[in-house]
């Protein structure tokens, strides 16, 4: 939803409010410890193309298999390197994101990989499906802090495809910048395809890349085929990188929040040197996605105190350690429902990104630790949004904001409602769509209506709007639906021989 009245103020300033969770010389530590972790100790680096790259530059053999030390020289060069500022482009220039922002602020952007869906209209659990993704698109098309989009996880298709089914459905709908997961080495190359497609073609797509796509460490400190392939090819291509560490605090990282960021630390940045050995110039942004085990269940947790305390700290230091661009969680929940704790979880978590300086906020709309999409929480995570940009732009300190021709003249008992410098901002106040300011007696005659109420009715609104302007053609569409057959053919019947059975 637009934002009414938005940022007309002229009195606001670009400078923003920063939360500096821990201080430069706790940063310079994380910093060191993270090159000396990789340095010293190394990464297992599974393809066998980039193992041999990497050593190429001087990076050398571990203790054990596949193991490599990045040397010290080689990670100052990457880091200083790699791109300082990325463009995500959209269909039209109008959707385009330039990061950083000119202003200092943030973007948002839909949950990905979720595999359970949240009906709008019945508010009922089913498994994602492709029409699932067109109501993501729908309303996602329409909610102005969204920056891009995501696809999900989808049923109803081959488990080994489905990601390219879900791209294709996805970036048909939507004019916005989408982001790529593959699932699988096989798929990357289709994925690409269907994004070069969309974008009229590859030297189009090199121009303007309107996706960008995730690589992933396998934590601890391990890079497998397909992520490492995902940086070779999207290097090829111009596509961004997102450089995803998804430690778990208690499992695959240590427990306490210092050790949960220092292994985010360590495996961004070796994504980076490997990117610039196998893909040099290509932007990566750095996002550490941080996970907590619950010590009493052995659930993950993405909202928990912890979690968010590991957030905030290491985007001060992929920012200000590392120079980076930033992204990870600024929305999102542990609970399975649209309900309280979520709206607590999520406004706490938002507010702790943007204060620490994220770039990206990721998780619109998801539940259940990413698990489970839900449109009517996109609207709300959308306000949500709307909310922490006008907080976080900080007004001028003058007499103007003081109204200080009148202030010190206020008479006993005196008002500024009939004031020209309350006349003047009266319409500058933010005003929300989805959340409600009402009386007792409008309530109750309401039937007790809530915002999750009205930001269903906002989301069956938006599904009934026009598409928007710029979508791929026909012709554009049948030639997706050819790459998407053309990958089932193909990598479901590879499946099958290497496991001698059929693949659905």
């Amino acid at each position: 939803m637009p934002l009414p009245n938005a940022y007309t103020l002229a009195d606001l300033t670009v400078e923003r409010p920063r939360f500096d969770f821990i201080g430069d010389d706790d940063i310079a530590i994380i910093r060191q410890r993270a090159i000396e972790l990789v340095a010293d100790h190394g990464i297992i680096v599974v393809h066998p193309a980039a193992f041999d790259a990497l050593k190429a530059k001087g990076c050398r053999d571990g203790r054990d298999a596949n193991r490599l030390l990045l040397p010290r020289e080689l990670i100052d060069e990457a880091l200083a390197e790699t791109p300082k500022s990325v463009q995500l482009c959209g269909k039209s220039p109008a959707r385009d994101i330039s990061l950083p922002r000119a202003d200092g602020g943030f973007i948002m952007r839909t949950g990905t990989g979720a595999h359970g869906f949240v009906d709008p209209e019945t508010t009922k659990y089913r498994n994602m499906n492709l029409d699932d993704v067109a109501t993501i698109a729908g309303v996602a098309n329409h909610l102005d802090e969204i920056g891009f989009i995501a696809h999900p996880f989808v049923h109803g298709v081959p488990e080994l495809t489905s990601d390219i089914h879900s791209l294709a459905a996805m970036i048909a709908r939507t004019d916005k910048h989408v982001w790529i997961q593959p699932y699988n080495k096989e798929n990357i190359e289709y994925l690409f395809r269907l994004a070069a497609i969309a974008a009229g073609g590859e030297a189009e797509l090199k121009a303007r890349p309107l996706a960008s796509c995730i690589t992933c460490s396998f934590s601890p400190l391990e890079f497998k085929v397909m992520d490492v392939e995902v940086i070779i090819q999207a290097g090829k291509l111009g596509i961004p990188l997102h450089a995803c560490s998804l430690p778990s605090a208690g499992g695959t990282a240590p427990l306490t929040v210092p050790g949960l960021v220092l292994m985010a630390a360590a495996e961004i940045i070796s994504m980076v040197t490997i990117a610039h050995v196998l893909a040099p110039g290509t932007p990566v942004i750095a996002t550490p996605l941080m996970f907590t085990l619950d010590m009493r269940t052995g659930s993950a947790l993405q909202s928990c105190v912890e979690s968010q305390q590991a957030a905030t700290m290491a985007i001060q230091v992929m920012k200000r350690g590392f120079g980076l661009i930033a992204h990870t969680y600024g929305a999102g929940s542990d609970t399975p429902d649209v309900d309280l704790q979520s709206m607590a979880e999520r406004a706490l978590l938002g507010q702790e990104m943007v204060l620490a300086g994220a770039d990206i906020l990721g998780g619109v709309g998801q539940l259940e630790c990413a698990t489970v999409f839900s449109p009517i929480q996109a609207v709300l995570d959308n306000e949500l949004g709307q909310m922490l940009r006008r907080y976080s732009q900080v007004p001028k300190i003058d007499d103007e904001n003081f109204n200080w021709r009148e202030t010190p003249m206020i008479r006993a008992g005196g008002h500024f409602l009939d004031s020209p410098h309350t006349l003047k901002y009266c319409r500058s106040q933010f005003t929300p769509s989805a959340f409600l300011r009402q009386n007792r007696d409008d309530y109750e005659a309401s039937g007790r209506r809530t915002a999750f109420e009205q930001a269903r009715d906002i989301c069956v609104d938006l599904l009934a709007r026009p598409a928007p302007s710029g979508l791929p053609d026909d012709t554009a569409i049948a030639e997706m639906s050819d790459v998407v057959a053309m990958a089932d053919k193909y990598i479901l019947e590879a499946a099958a021989h290497n496991t001698g059975q059929n693949v659905v």
